[in-house]
């Protein structure tokens, strides 16, 4: 059947314009959402490599400040009236275990004019409280995490008894919601740099986009939801490779060499892993924008172009997730100090106030006045000595 919408993500967008969270979690929440609904059913052949439209997205944001939970709970809704295998919000890991075998036993689906048959096992996590479903330190379940991301043929686990079982057609996609300082707890250090928190897309705020009283639906709203649920439904149906166009090889093959050459974060060793794998989360990004844009499985130029801004944008604030994540001395303190000055934004926190704040963290306020120097000399902070005011810096 033929779409309704121009544009599943931008009509999204439409349809959660009254509302608090910020932009850039209504737009991956949507980015989230068809990810669910493509499964395995849909790829990318590249070379000799397959790549899968799945994602690990977190939402990170102070507690209660930046609307997390509400922009994951409008997505979630579409999810379950269409039916996605997701998994429990918090579980154990025999239990995640079990629901992706479960998932498993669905009908295969059928690819080209053979009528090949293959299996596929796709489930959703879908977790506003990721630290909750992860655990402290959780070793095993970050390690699973990490197989399951590049979407193994088989996967092969023992079970209780000591026996062995495979799972076939792996694909696991992510949403999840924490706060910074949960990202420090749940993590441990092997995890970040590479393994895991190099395959997510940490989308970070500080603060809510606007102030909704009254968030209620209109008839157009609610004309507009039927039609996001009838057009995700059209993506759901969507199976086979998507094809690319030669203008779109032109601007990826442009893009690629400059990412190569001037990749960012350079001088940060947690984003390591990440900057080897931009290139992934952008061919990712591509496939699930060209479903969100028409049923024709094609990536345009447009699509690579756009696919590198939504990336290029949340990229900026990325940094911010681990600062303090960390070894040193004060490591939390400080990515505790950067977590006040940011979420105030532009209206600034005068040097005084942070000293109340988190004088009972340090021995007495010299350490405070260094960890403040560090920020600076970082450029995650400006420092206005004339009116003692500590502004954040667009990273």
């Amino acid at each position: 059947m033929p779409r309704k919408l121009d544009d599943w993500i931008n009509s999204y967008m439409d349809f959660t314009k009254n509302s608090e969270p910020p932009e850039t979690y209504k737009k991956w929440t949507a980015i989230s959402l068809i990810a669910s609904v493509l499964q395995r059913k849909t790829y990318l052949e590249w070379g000799p490599i397959t790549f899968y439209p799945n994602m690990y997205i977190v939402l990170v944001g102070p507690s209660g400040k930046c609307r997390k939970g509400t922009a994951m709970g409008v997505g979630s809704k579409f999810l379950r009236k269409i039916g996605i295998s997701m998994a429990a919000e918090a579980t154990t890991r025999e239990a995640l275990i079990k629901s992706l075998a479960e998932a498993q036993e669905d009908e295969g689906f059928s690819v080209g004019d053979d009528g090949n048959v293959l299996d596929h096992a796709s489930l959703t996590i879908f977790s506003p409280e990721l630290t909750v479903f992860l655990g402290y330190n959780n070793l095993q379940l970050i390690s699973d995490l990490t197989d399951w991301y590049d979407c193994r043929e088989e996967w092969e686990y023992r079970t209780k008894n000591s026996g062995t079982d495979i799972i076939k057609g792996v694909y696991v996609n992510l949403l999840g919601a924490t706060t910074p300082d949960l990202v420090r707890s749940a993590l441990p250090q092997d995890a970040v740099g590479g393994g895991l928190s190099s395959r997510m897309i940490f989308v970070s705020e500080w603060e809510k986009s606007q102030v909704v009283p009254f968030p209620f639906l209109t008839d157009n709203d609610l004309k507009l939801y039927d039609e996001l649920e009838h057009d995700l439904e059209e993506i759901y149906y969507l199976r086979g490779d998507f094809g690319i166009t030669k203008e779109f090889k032109r601007i990826y093959a442009s893009w690629y060499r400059e990412s190569e050459k001037n990749p960012p974060f350079q001088d940060n060793p947690k984003f390591e892993g990440y900057i080897n794998r931009r290139a992934n989360h952008v061919l990712k990004l591509c496939m699930i924008l060209s479903a969100s844009e028409d049923n024709d499985m094609v990536i345009r130029s447009s699509t690579v172009e756009r696919a590198i801004s939504f990336l290029r944008e949340v990229e900026k604030r990325m940094p911010s997730v681990f600062f303090g994540h960390g070894t040193a001395e004060n490591a939390d303190l400080t990515g505790r100090v950067l977590q006040t000055i940011s979420s105030i934004g532009d209206k600034g926190v005068h040097v005084d106030r942070i000293m109340r704040t988190y004088i009972g963290y340090v021995s007495g306020p010299g350490d405070l006045g260094e960890i403040i120097q560090k920020l600076v000399r970082a450029s995650y902070i400006k420092w206005d000595r004339e009116q003692n005011m500590l502004y954040p810096k667009d990273m």
